[in-house]
C-alpha cells in the first residue's frame, strides 16, 4: 500500500509488519534506557526539564545562545546604569552656565558633584543617584535675558504713544502723555447749526490742529485693527496688545457717537468737528486761523453733517466692523458694533453721494475721489465681521471691482491711502482665496484680485519702474507730491503682509512675469524703507519724533509748540509758538511727520506743514508696518481670527435618505 509523502516521494506501508504494539513499546523503552545510561550535562538536561523546573535552573534562551538568568540580569543592569549616568552628566553640562573668557572656580556644589559622579560610577549606588540629583538641582542656574527688543518693536511702542497725544475729551489717567489735559468738553453741545447729535465728545484730532476728520480717522481705526487681527501675538510679545486694542476702542466708541447706532435705518451721519477754512480771516476763528492748546479752545466748533455720504458711511462701517473682530472676546460689545457697521453699510447703500461734494470743508483737505472702492473695502469686512455672504457677492461683483477702478491701471494704481481703497481689498480678498477658496461664484474676481496683487508686489520692487525712489532709496509711491511717508508705511504693510500670507500657504514665492521672485524680497523691500524712515536715510534723520538721536524738533503741532506754563494763549497769542525758532518744549513722542521731498530733503520748520505735521492715518500705516515687521519670522500671522464668523465654505451635505421599505 503506498501513501503520498508530502515531500515528494511514495510513502510505503507495509501491511506485512505483524509486530503488536507492546512488542514496539518494549523496543522503545529499550532505546530510553540506552539513552538514560550516559550522564547529560547542564544544557541537555534542560532540554527534557518542565517549565517549572526550567525557571529553578535560571537559564535565559538567547535564540542563539542560553545564558545564566543571573549574568542576564546584571549585564542589562550595568548597561541601563550607564546609560543613565551619561543623561545625567549630559543634563549637568547643558546645566552649568559657561563662562569662555574667564571661567571662574568651580563652586562647591559643582566640585562635589564631580566627587559624586566618581563614586557613582563605582558603586552603581541607587542612593548616590539620588545625591547626584540633589547636588543637580542645587547648582544655581543663570537663566538667560531674553534678547533685547528690536528697532522695529522699539519703534512701535512710540508710535502708538502718538494715538495718546491725540486723544479729544476727558483723558484716562493712565494716557501718559504730561503735556496733554482734558479738551473739546463742549463738542456738539454748544453747536448752532441744527445738527441733531449732540454728544461729540472724544475721539482723535487729526494732525497739528484740533479738527476731527472722520474719514481719515475711520480708515486709521481699520488698518489698526486689521494690524491686530493678523498680528496679535507679535502684539503680545511687545507688551501693546491692550495698548493698541485701547485706542481702537478709543476710536470706535467715538463713531457710534456720530450716528443713531441703535437704529437699524438713519438719515444722517456727523462727518467732521471743528473748521479748516480760514477765508473769514480774524473775525471768524477756528481750528486753523487760531494757533492754541487744544486744552485752551474757546472758539466755537461747528459740527458738519451729511445725507448722502457714501464713502464716509462705508469706512465707518469697515471701522466697526474690522473692532467687531478684535473685541469678539467681548460679546456684547462686538455685537453693537457689528449693528453699528450694519446701519451706516445701508445708509451708505441707500442714499448715495459723497462726503466731500457741495464745497464741503473737509474738501480742501480730505477730498474723496469716488466710493466704489469704499464698497468693495467696507463690504469685504462686513463679510469677514457677520460671514453673511450677500457681502461678499456684493464685494467681489466684478462690475463693482470695475467701478473701483481694479481695471483701470493708472499712476495711484497699488498706491493705499485714506482716499484709495482697492488695493488694501484685493489683498483682503487674496487672503480668502489663498486659505478658504470659496470657489463659484466669487472665484472669477478673487483670481482677478489675486493676480493683480501680485503685480502690485511687483510693482514695489526696485527691479521695475513703476514708481521712481529716491537717492537714498525711498519709493515714490505719490510721484514726488509733498506728503509721501504715510503711503510707504502702508505699501510696506501690505509688502511684508502678503509674504506672511504667502508663507502661511507654503508657497515661496510669486511670479512677475517670467522671473520668480522669493517672499523674502517683500520683506526687504518693506525694511528699507521703514528702516529709510528711521533714520537709514542720506540725512541720518529718524522721521519718527523720539526714536533716535537725531529727529525733527519742530513738529507742525499746535499742542507741542505751546509750553503748558498755566498761561491761557488766545487765538492769535499763541502763533509765537507757532513762528519761534526754539524746539517744540513738548516731545510729541512716536509722531511720524509728512516727510522728505523728492531729493531726500528735509526742512525742520514748524510753519511747513508737507515736511513737519504728522497725521493719524499716517501713523496707522506705520503702526501696522512696523508690527509687521518686528520680532522674528518664526511668529507668524493668525490665519484663523478673521474668519471667526465665516461659515464653511461647503456646507456639510443632508443625510442620506431613509431606506426604501416596500
Amino acid at each position: 500500500m503506498y501513501g503520498r509523502d508530502p515531500w515528494g516521494g511514495p510513502l510505503e506501508i507495509n501491511n506485512a509488519d505483524s509486530a503488536t504494539d507492546d512488542d514496539r513499546s518494549r523496543n522503545l523503552n529499550d532505546f530510553d534506557r540506552a539513552a538514560l545510561s550516559r550522564p547529560l550535562d547542564e544544557t541537555q538536561q534542560s532540554w527534557l526539564l518542565g517549565p517549572g523546573e526550567e525557571k529553578k535552573k535560571k537559564y535565559v534562551d538567547l535564540g542563539c545562545i542560553i545564558v545564566s538568568r543571573k549574568i542576564f540580569v546584571w549585564t542589562v543592569g550595568v548597561i541601563l546604569a550607564a546609560g543613565f549616568l551619561a543623561g545625567f552628566v549630559t543634563l549637568i553640562v547643558k546645566t552649568v552656565p559657561r563662562h569662555h573668557k574667564h571661567p571662574p572656580p568651580p563652586d562647591n556644589y559643582t566640585l562635589a558633584l564631580e566627587k559624586a559622579l566618581m563614586f557613582f560610577n563605582a558603586q552603581k549606588s541607587g542612593f548616590l543617584a539620588g545625591f547626584v540629583t540633589l547636588i543637580v538641582k542645587t547648582v544655581p542656574r543663570h537663566h538667560k535675558h531674553p534678547p533685547p527688543p528690536d528697532n522695529y518693536t522699539l519703534a512701535l511702542e512710540k508710535a502708538l504713544m502718538f494715538f495718546n497725544a491725540q486723544k479729544s475729551g476727558r483723558l484716562p489717567k493712565h494716557n501718559n502723555v504730561s503735556w496733554r489735559g482734558n479738551s473739546c468738553l463742549n463738542d456738539g453741545k454748544g453747536d448752532k447749526s441744527g445738527a441733531v447729535i449732540k454728544d461729540l465728545v472724544g475721539g482723535y484730532y487729526d494732525a497739528g490742529d484740533a479738527i476731527k476728520f472722520h474719514f481719515p480717522k475711520a480708515f486709521a481705526m481699520t488698518m489698526l485693527s486689521w494690524s491686530v487681527i493678523e498680528y496679535s501675538a507679535k502684539y503680545e510679545a511687545a507688551g501693546e496688545l491692550n495698548h493698541v486694542k485701547e485706542i481702537i476702542k478709543w476710536g470706535t466708541d467715538y463713531f457710534l457717537k456720530t450716528f443713531n447706532s441703535s437704529a437699524d435705518t438713519i438719515s444722517q451721519i456727523v462727518a467732521q468737528v471743528g473748521k479748516g477754512d480760514t477765508s473769514g480771516g480774524p473775525d471768524d476763528p477756528n481750528d486753523h486761523s487760531c494757533w492754541m492748546r487744544p486744552e485752551d479752545i474757546d472758539y466755537e466748533r461747528p459740527v458738519t453733517e451729511c445725507s448722502s455720504c457714501s464713502d464716509l458711511a462705508a469706512e465707518m462701517a469697515a471701522a466697526l466692523a474690522s473692532a467687531s473682530i478684535v473685541f469678539k472676546d467681548n460679546k456684547a460689545y462686538s455685537k453693537k458694533l457689528v449693528h453699528g457697521a450694519a446701519t451706516l453699510w445701508k445708509f451708505a447703500r441707500d442714499q448715495r453721494g459723497m462726503y466731500t461734494a457741495g464745497g464741503a470743508d473737509a474738501a480742501t483737505f480730505y477730498n474723496s475721489s469716488m466710493y466704489w472702492d469704499e464698497f468693495v473695502w467696507g463690504g469685504t469686512w462686513m463679510y469677514y465681521a457677520t460671514g453673511n455672504q450677500s457681502y461678499l457677492y456684493l464685494a467681489s461683483h466684478p462690475k463693482l471691482a470695475k467701478h473701483a477702478g481694479a481695471f483701470w491701471g493708472g499712476p495711484d494704481y497699488g498706491v493705499l491711502s485714506w482716499d484709495n481703497k482697492l488695493t488694501g481689498a484685493q489683498v483682503l480678498l487674496t487672503r480668502l482665496r489663498l486659505f478658504l477658496s470659496p470657489g463659484y461664484p466669487y472665484e472669477e474676481t478673487l483670481q482677478t484680485f489675486h493676480n493683480q496683487t501680485s503685480i502690485i508686489m511687483c510693482s514695489y520692487l526696485p527691479y521695475f519702474s513703476s514708481f521712481n525712489r529716491t537717492k537714498g532709496g525711498l519709493i515714490q509711491l505719490n510721484h514726488g507730491r509733498p506728503q509721501p511717508l504715510q503711503y510707504v508705511v502702508n505699501a510696506a504693510f501690505l509688502a511684508t503682509l502678503y509674504s506672511d500670507y504667502l508663507d502661511a500657504a507654503d508657497t515661496p514665492g510669486w511670479y512677475c512675469g517670467p522671473n520668480f521672485y522669493s517672499t523674502n524680497e517683500l520683506r526687504k523691500f518693506a525694511q528699507t524703507q521703514i528702516d529709510y524712515i528711521l533714520g537709514k536715510n542720506p540725512r541720518k534723520m529718524s522721521y519718527l519724533v523720539g526714536f533716535g538721536s537725531h529727529y525733527p524738533k519742530h513738529v507742525h503741532h499746535r499742542g507741542a509748540s505751546i509750553p503748558k506754563n498755566r498761561i491761557k494763549y488766545s487765538c492769535t497769542g499763541g502763533i509765537k509758538w507757532r513762528d519761534s525758532k526754539k524746539p517744540n518744549p513738548n516731545t510729541i513722542v512716536g509722531a511720524m511727520v509728512a516727510g522728505p521731498d523728492r531729493h531726500d530733503g528735509y526742512h525742520d520748520v514748524r510753519t511747513n506743514y508737507n515736511y513737519s505735521e504728522p497725521t493719524l492715518a499716517g501713523n496707522a500705516g506705520l503702526v501696522a508696518a512696523l508690527v509687521a515687521l518686528s520680532g522674528d519670522r518664526t511668529s507668524k500671522i493668525d490665519k484663523n481670527t478673521i474668519f471667526s464668523a465665516v461659515p464653511p465654505m461647503f456646507p456639510t451635505p443632508p443625510p442620506p435618505p431613509a431606506p426604501w421599505k416596500p
